[in-house]
């Protein structure tokens, strides 16, 4: 089961350092204006490699890694209830941030840095809450 958990905790490290790190990627991106060079494929970018490569397979590991710690053992509690919705509050936001990447690839529009913005501001938030109740571990009770 410790396996299971490092595991789990490194493949969230990765997850989320590139889930924080690809919206500042994508603000600047979309600030650099018409001095770009481009390229003959446009999908060919940074960011679609950050988060194909990186963050998806990372956030795959993570969650599979953390189901089998609670599967293992056995661990029913109410905060784990929360956990794991904040955890699927932080999987759409990886699909949201996917999007970003999809409108900055298609380009032309209106800057994406609020959106960045707003994206960073709330994987933070979600951070702060997951850590908050795997270390707290807040006594909540599971209505029956």
């Amino acid at each position: 089961m410790l396996w299971f958990l490092v595991l789990h905790i490194m493949a969230l490290v990765f997850w989320i350092a590139a889930l924080l790190y690809l919206p500042a990627l994508i603000a600047s991106h979309s600030g650099r204006g018409s001095s770009m060079i481009v390229r003959s494929n446009p999908h060919n970018s940074i960011e679609r490699f950050v988060f194909t490569r990186i963050a998806t397979p990372a956030a795959l590991l993570a969650i599979i890694a953390g189901t089998l710690v609670f599967v293992v053992d056995r661990t029913v509690d109410g905060w784990l209830i929360l956990k794991l919705t904040a955890v699927t509050a932080l999987v759409l936001c990886h699909v949201l941030i996917g999007l970003l990447v999809l409108r900055m690839e298609r380009g032309g529009e209106k800057p994406l840095r609020g959106w960045c913005l707003a994206a960073g501001a709330v994987l933070c938030c979600l951070l702060v809450l997951i850590l908050w109740l795997v270390l707290a571990k807040p006594m909540l009770e599971l209505p029956l």
